[in-house]
């Protein structure tokens, strides 16, 4: 059983970027990768490549001081990937920066967020109870809430909409400058700029 900590509030460079989302081509473009979109958006920024690592469970890609990570365990055993390499490098919680995916909030609009509980995600969830600590940055990208009562599996592991697509597009690479200027000024700046009133 892991000793959560708490920690002060400061701005820590990510050491470790994590996209969340469901390995295999029957789940790419689904909602619930949109940790993965975002995660390879920065790889085609950097013009780096993920590799397989079977060993960590996850495909790795060597951004600029940075690793970028897509764990290949499935959204509800993502911390089986994190929580080992978090501690291999000896890294603070708080230099993991998370991506996932938010059904609370519209296509449209993203949130960087410094800490916080898991609210239902099991990605969250997983992270959480093999990190030790929710107390890790992550940027919450919304996909929407679904259009009908009891359909939120079939929701988050479907496909954006065709009228959807040009939105994608757009909030994809805004999140991912998100996360690049979050590297270069810190989270609370990166906050008060991307947390602003967005339309949708």
């Amino acid at each position: 059983m892991f000793i959560i900590p708490v920690f002060p509030t400061v701005d820590i460079t990510p050491k470790i970027i994590v996209g969340l989302g469901n390995p295999g081509k029957t789940y790419e473009n689904t909602r619930h990768n949109a940790g993965f979109m975002v995660a390879d958006r920065l790889a085609a920024h950097w013009g780096c490549v993920f590799k397989a690592d079977k060993q960590r469970k996850c495909e790795l890609a060597a951004g600029p001081g940075v690793l970028l990570v897509k764990p290949d365990t499935f959204m509800n055993e993502s911390g089986l990937c994190v929580g080992p390499m978090m501690r291999f490098f000896k890294l603070d919680p708080r230099s993991v920066f998370v991506i996932h995916d938010e059904v609370d909030f519209p296509l449209g609009v993203i949130k960087l967020r410094e800490k916080g509980s898991a609210g239902g995600h099991n990605g969250l969830k997983s992270l959480i109870a093999h990190m030790g600590t929710q107390e890790f940055p992550r940027l919450r990208f919304g996909i929407g809430l679904p259009r009908g009562k009891g359909e939120m599996t079939g929701h988050v592991l479907g496909k954006f909409r065709p009228e959807e697509r040009e939105l994608l597009d757009v909030m994809v690479a805004k999140a991912a400058d998100a996360v690049l200027y979050t590297m270069q000024h810190g989270l609370t700046k990166a906050g008060n700029i991307f947390n602003a009133v967005q339309d949708v």
